[in-house]
């Protein structure tokens, strides 16, 4: 065979597998391309990729009646899909973010941060058939087989490969699955599932407009968060990867009033009663804002932000930035590392400072609340410009060392000296006995009595100058009909 014809021949091959790879699409009878990835393959996928799921974002949520009630209504939704009989799985995840998304082979995430912003059962079972919606329609193997086959490169051995067996790339199946779970899906696929959730979610006898509620309340929810993180508004989604546009807005809206059923249930009564005391926010193990306080419970420590200061916790660090362009990194240096080092100058100086290639000065020694600490300053360049940079470290124990990094434009270094002097001796261990008596935000019901306004429940939060955004977006739909004596609201309590 010459080189000319193998080619000709290599491309005819292609050409067959992706004719052949081109199925009627179960979930929506048009012809989609799954050629590189069966169902069985889609199978393996979620079972090898479930459990560093679970481990990315939290383990599940510690509330059995919760995980049942997503599961039942998850049940009820794949009924009315056109693959009833698939053995699907649910779990909340222990995230405080809005995030729900979905593993190929059945498996549905759904995070506590989404299910506190969820108002009634109808938003909920928009959002969950959404993402069932994703799996019936086997979107993630119409991704991967689009990938396998644009990436095969018409070599000759590659084309041979994929024809006769298995493509080359098919060891790389069950890691694709969790970045094929976690990236964007086309528009025209997100467009889809919103099709097709609001079409189980209608034969389940739920009120399309559910869909659309929530997404109102997730554009708020975005704003808000942006605002508290000091971070520029943007466009968020159903999940942060899923985007959301005006066209799948205006989508869901047409849907709900083509397929509202009759007697359509939002079932609002039973959704709160089991989003009652659901945590709000960071689970305590990370360490959770509560005004303008931060606190770790289990490392059992405690300091403040100044007033004025937005805060983003990270998995890794917390930072504080306010819009004079000063920024607060707390971190904690690893347990290995804080126990060489006896000498907490020569920490800041020779270690931290030198790592972070500073050349430290003005270095001393302090005490912070009974605690030994130490501190240095330096003038350097930064991504964000010329700053001044104090770095303070404090030892709470022989294998614990808490870090603060200021950092300010050196016009402003002066006017923030006291508001940072005040966060660093507001630093504490917390006494015996009083990490016990620290309860985090958790979601929390109150009546609506005649009078009753929405400042009047905002006041009750911890959530400083975003109560009434919170309490707004948590409650949209009352809130927007008008608060009504003996309805149920939804605040956040401790």
């Amino acid at each position: 065979m010459n080189r000319r014809f193998g080619w000709i021949f290599c491309a005819l091959l292609v050409s067959a597998a992706v004719v052949s790879g081109c199925t009627t699409n179960r979930a929506t009878g048009e012809q989609s391309f799954t050629a590189f990835m069966s169902e069985e393959d889609e199978k393996q996928v979620g079972a090898e990729e479930h459990p560093k799921m679970l481990e990315a974002f939290g383990g599940t949520y510690d509330d059995v009646q919760l995980q049942a009630y997503v599961s039942e209504l998850g049940r009820k939704l794949v009924a009315q899909s056109e693959i009833p009989n698939a053995q699907f799985q649910f779990f909340v995840l222990n995230d405080d973010t809005v995030n729900a998304f979905a593993l190929p082979g059945g498996y549905v995430y759904v995070s506590r941060g989404l299910i506190a912003l969820c108002e009634d059962e109808a938003e909920l079972a928009g959002v969950i058939g959404h993402e069932i919606g994703h799996v019936a329609a086997r979107h993630s193997a119409q991704r991967y087989s689009s990938a396998v086959a644009t990436n095969l490169g018409l070599t000759a051995v590659g084309i041979l490969g994929s024809v006769f067996g298995a493509p080359s790339g098919f060891g790389n199946i069950v890691s694709f699955g969790a970045q094929a779970a976690l990236q964007s899906y086309s528009r025209s696929q997100e467009m889809e599932a919103d099709r097709l959730g609001a079409r189980y979610m209608s034969k389940a006898g739920y009120d399309p407009h559910g869909l659309t509620d929530f997404f109102a309340k997730l554009g708020m929810q975005s704003d808000i968060q942006a605002d508290m993180e000091g971070r520029p508004r943007s466009s968020h989604t159903i999940m942060s990867t899923h985007p959301r546009t005006a066209d799948r807005i205006e989508q869901a809206r047409r849907l709900a009033a083509e397929q509202t059923p009759p007697n359509a249930k939002r079932n609002r009564q039973a959704m709160l009663t089991h989003i009652d005391g659901v945590l709000f926010g960071k689970d305590p193990k990370e360490g959770f804002m509560k005004g303008n306080a931060f606190i770790h419970p289990d490392l059992g420590f405690r300091f403040e932000f100044p007033p004025e200061f937005k805060v983003n916790n990270g998995k890794s660090d917390v930072v504080g930035t306010n819009e004079r362009g000063t920024t607060i990194i707390f971190d904690m240096e690893s347990p290995k590392v804080a126990t060489g080092m006896p000498n907490l100058v020569d920490y800041v100086g020779r270690h931290w400072g030198a790592k972070a290639n500073l050349q430290m000065q003005n270095l001393e020694r302090l005490t912070i609340n009974s605690l030994e600490a130490a501190t240095g300053t330096t003038r350097a360049n930064t991504n964000q410009g010329e700053r001044d940079i104090r770095l303070i470290a404090i030892r709470a124990a022989r294998d614990r060392i808490y870090r603060f990094a200021f950092l300010t434009e050196p016009g402003a270094t002066s006017n923030m000296s006291l508001a940072l002097r005040k966060t660093t001796y507001s630093f504490r261990k917390l006494a015996p006995g009083e990490a016990d008596n620290i309860q985090a935000p958790h979601i929390r019901l109150r009546t609506v009595n005649p009078g009753d306004t929405p400042e009047t429940f905002a006041r009750q939060m911890p959530l400083g100058k975003f109560n009434d955004d919170w309490f707004r977006a948590l409650n949209l739909n009352v809130v927007s009909d008008g608060l009504a004596a003996g309805e149920r609201v939804k605040i956040v309590g401790n």
